[in-house]
């Protein structure tokens, strides 16, 4: 297959929430295009877009998965279609961010069950920031208790009144076998095999599809004046038209059609490809953006903060050749496959280009496209096409490559997703611990919305919730060969001196030659809370030489950092050097910067010290009936409220500075008293204080 060839491409984000029926709809979307031979199945692991081991275990999504197809519509052009099957579970929204980033339209999940949920609003939010034209397609329409009008009704509430049903379902449950087209007040009653025949409405449900197709027609024809005067006229624009001019109002984002179907016996699915052709606008019709200058960056997440220029570029076959590397994923058969969006020009194999983000120079050693697990080879791709390439080394997810020798450049930003849940890792051998730097290395040049820090030594893998960080865990050890147990994280404890103290530090060795000899007086004391360390000069007469006084303030530093009393890094100290003495022989820089590390862990065990606790910012957005739960639970945190102010849709924004030791679960206890409706972010806030009760 060569989609290269077809002229007419679009990049179609599947989101929603959980269980709304993503991957059974690009399944039943596969299979009706002749894609597939078979219709896989969630349950058994056997779908197209769920092939990794870790989600065929769970049963459900977990990363960006591509499929592409082609399609011929009812005029019989042939379309190219890259279904981006995005995760639904809020721990994997870095893929919703991603396949947005290269989507020409997202297509909104929703089960005509569970309607709107938690995860179809933050889906939801998600298009908006991205900026992507969006339709709405609700679907298991077949399911006990489906009920397409409760659920309209709910994205109406919800997403406003831009939403506008183009199709209706004729019978519900197990009785949904046929659709109504609102546009051509047509019904197309299904066989068993997914195809459809048109037939006359019947004369139940004509009243209700009538009504609909007046109000969609007046809204469509509102958008534009020929068509508007022609209809105040009396003359009623065809199907054809009304199709034509809905597109535009998709593109600008003024309009979302909501359609229908069942991805299990397949009623409506030709009709979501069709729409899709007729109504999403193809990858040539908007611009891509990138960011010109600023820093080099490894990875999309470390250039975030780089200074630069966004500049639009417009998806010309015959420009220059500009690649998004939007997501790479390590291959333990093939090595690392990197998914690519053109957003200019041609590629073709053997092409050598710059990445303009890191600085490494690739060569295209062969491109294919991808339909879940499978390898298509293609000869080209061309500007506003979806495919891959294997063995790009120096690029990793976030990555810009162009035919320049030089300069910097990157794809726009994705959304900044702060980790809220993490673990600390021990490898469970020598082998693994040699090997663990490397790989959680790849794996976060995988998925940068995961973290890899160090607390008191120990590495730190930090993510968006529980199961995230799992799954990674489980990819170390299967891609990787790397294996780890895991443990709680510990908390970045600090301690600061009780009160002032001064302490003699005193080096004197002598055996034989040269000795060591250094005596420093020191004055120690606390600092407010958040100044760090201050090492003040006060040394009059040369009672130490000027050439070793900043090798006292390095031995209090080294101090400091090795811990007092209580084993944490020490913080918020001043210590002032008043006097000494030093010999003509023996005294070196190495013996005072000894000496001072002496006089301070002296003063620090004679005075004491106290205990300070991480605090972090906690914002959690909650529909407003939720506000006291959220509240009293912050509360039995020794949570401090700064902040409740109102949000969007009947919902609440509660801001609070919550000690690090008390949010270990917190998101997994958010979301379970909160039925997952809740949204958090948490940020590295300051040091306090801990109370006496805290065991450090």
């Amino acid at each position: 297959m060569n989609s290269a060839s077809i002229p007419t491409h679009r990049t179609v984000a599947l989101v929603g929430g959980t269980g709304s029926g993503k991957t059974t709809l690009a399944e039943a979307l596969l299979f009706r295009a002749g894609a597939i031979s078979r219709v896989g199945d969630v349950e058994h692991g056997t779908t197209v877009g769920d092939h990794d081991p870790e989600e065929i275990a769970r049963g459900t999504t977990l990363g960006l998965s591509l499929a592409t197809f082609t399609w011929t519509g009812p005029d019989g052009t042939e379309h190219a279609i890259t279904l981006a099957d995005t995760p639904g579970h809020p721990d994997f929204v870095g893929g919703v961010d991603t396949a947005l980033s290269v989507a020409d339209v997202a297509m909104v999940v929703v089960s005509a069950v569970d309607g709107v949920t938690a995860g179809t609003r933050a889906v939801w939010a998600a298009v908006e920031a991205a900026g992507v034209p969006r339709m709405v397609v609700i679907t298991q329409e077949d399911k006990a208790r489906a009920d397409f009008r409760r659920v309209l009704g709910e994205l109406h509430a919800a997403f406003g009144d831009r939403l506008w049903a183009v199709e209706l379902p004729l019978g519900e449950e197990q009785a949904f076998r046929a659709i109504a087209d609102v546009l051509s007040e047509q019904a197309l009653v299904y066989d068993d095999a997914g195809g459809h025949k048109n037939a006359p409405l019947p004369p139940e449900a004509e009243a209700e599809e009538h009504r609909m197709h007046v109000d969609v027609t007046e809204e469509i024809v509102s958008h534009d004046d020929e068509q508007l005067e022609a209809y105040l006229e009396g003359r009623e624009p065809t199907a054809e038209e009304l199709e034509r001019t809905l597109a535009r109002e998709v593109a600008t984002g003024d309009a979302v059609p909501v359609i229908v179907c069942s991805g299990v016996t397949g009623a409506g699915v030709d009709r979501v490809a069709d729409l899709l052709c007729a109504l999403a606008p193809s990858a040539l019709e908007h611009d891509g953006r990138i960011v010109i200058g600023g820093s080099t960056a490894d990875s999309g997440d470390e250039g975030r903060g780089a200074a630069g220029s966004e500049l639009g570029v417009a998806p010309n076959p015959d420009g220059e050749p500009l690649v998004h590397v939007f997501r790479t994923v390590a291959d333990p058969f093939v090595g690392q496959v990197s998914m690519l969006k053109m957003l200019s020009g041609v590629v073709r194999m053997g092409d050598r280009l710059h990445n303009a983000t890191t600085g490494a120079d690739e060569r295209i050693h062969g491109l294919f496209l991808l339909r879940g697990a499978e390898h298509l080879p293609v000869d080209t791709l061309r500007a506003g096409e979806v495919g891959a390439v294997a063995k790009l080394t120096g690029s990793p997810s976030g990555s810009l490559l162009w035919s320049r020798s030089s300069g910097v450049a990157r794809p726009a930003p994705l959304p900044r997703r702060a980790p809220v849940f993490a673990v600390t890792l021990a490898p469970a051998s020598q082998s693994d611990d040699e090997k663990l730097s490397t790989a959680l290395a790849r794996l976060v040049a995988e998925d940068p919305t995961l973290v890899v820090d160090r607390v008191a030594g120990a590495p730190i893998l930090r993510g968006l919730g529980d199961v995230h960080v799992a799954v990674a865990v489980e990819r170390l050890a299967r891609v990787f060969g790397v294996h780890v147990t895991t443990g709680p994280a510990p908390v970045a404890y600090r301690e600061t001196i009780a009160r002032p103290a001064q302490a003699e530090g005193k080096l004197k060795k002598q055996s034989g030659g040269h000795g060591q000899f250094a005596i420093v007086q020191l004055r120690v004391s606390p600092l407010p809370t958040g100044d760090g360390f201050e090492f003040v000069d006060k040394v009059v007469g040369g009672a130490v030489p000027r050439a070793y006084i900043s090798a006292v303030e390095k031995g209090a530093r080294d101090a400091l950092a090795a811990g007092g009393p209580q084993g944490h890094p020490v913080v918020d100290v001043r210590v002032e050097l008043y006097d000494g003495k030093s010999h003509s022989v023996d005294s070196s820089e190495m013996a005072f910067r000894t000496a001072g590390s002496l006089g301070v862990k002296a003063a620090l065990a004679e005075a004491g010290t106290v205990i300070l606790e991480p605090l972090s910012v906690v914002t959690v957005t909650v529909p407003s009936e939720l506000q006291g739960t959220v509240l009293t639970d912050l509360s039995g945190r020794r949570g401090h409220v700064s902040a409740t102010e109102s949000a969007d849709e009947g919902r609440t924004r509660v801001v609070a500075s919550v000690p690090d030791v008390e949010l270990s679960r917190y998101v997994l206890d958010l979301r379970s008293m909160t039925g997952g409706q809740a949204e958090l972010t948490i940020a590295p806030d300051r040091y306090a204080k801990a109370p006496n009760s805290v065991k450090a």
